[in-house]
């Protein structure tokens, strides 16, 4: 075999092996049921704040433990615990991707990631008010 040949053969496995150590990150959004059936896996998880549950949060004691329910859009529902602070807002924000994984029946968050598209209704009110004064 030429040299450029074994040269194109060692990049090609190099390449594969990237392409799959990259397949390992990957993930998708989940419900809370199928977030069940994955136990122990990581999967994101788009849910919204369960308002009419208690909200378990003390800076004091233990700033570093949230205890939540949130509920999926087809109305599934799952304690979250989140071993970090409480994210400022947390309580006004419309919908959450939690990225963690299920553990004993409860959905033990790593990240949380807020969308709150209330903020920018009242700039974009502004906006047309500013739009139409002109």
């Amino acid at each position: 075999m030429k040299k450029t040949h074994i040269i194109i053969l060692i990049f090609i496995a190099i390449a594969i092996a990237v392409l799959i150590s990259f397949m390992g990150d990957l993930t998708t959004y989940d419900t809370v049921a199928s977030a069940q059936e994955k136990e122990g896996k990581y999967v994101h998880l788009i849910a919204k704040l369960d308002k009419t549950s208690p909200v378990e949060y003390d800076a004091v004691k233990n700033p570093n433990y949230l205890r939540f329910t949130a509920i999926d859009t087809l109305g599934n529902k799952t304690t979250v615990v989140y071993h970090n602070s409480k994210p400022t807002d947390f309580e006004k924000s419309e919908r959450l991707v939690l990225k963690g994984s299920m553990k004993n029946g409860q959905f033990e968050c790593k990240e949380v990631l807020m969308k709150c598209p209330s903020k920018y209704k009242d700039d974009v009110n502004a906006n047309k008010k500013n739009l139409s004064a002109n």
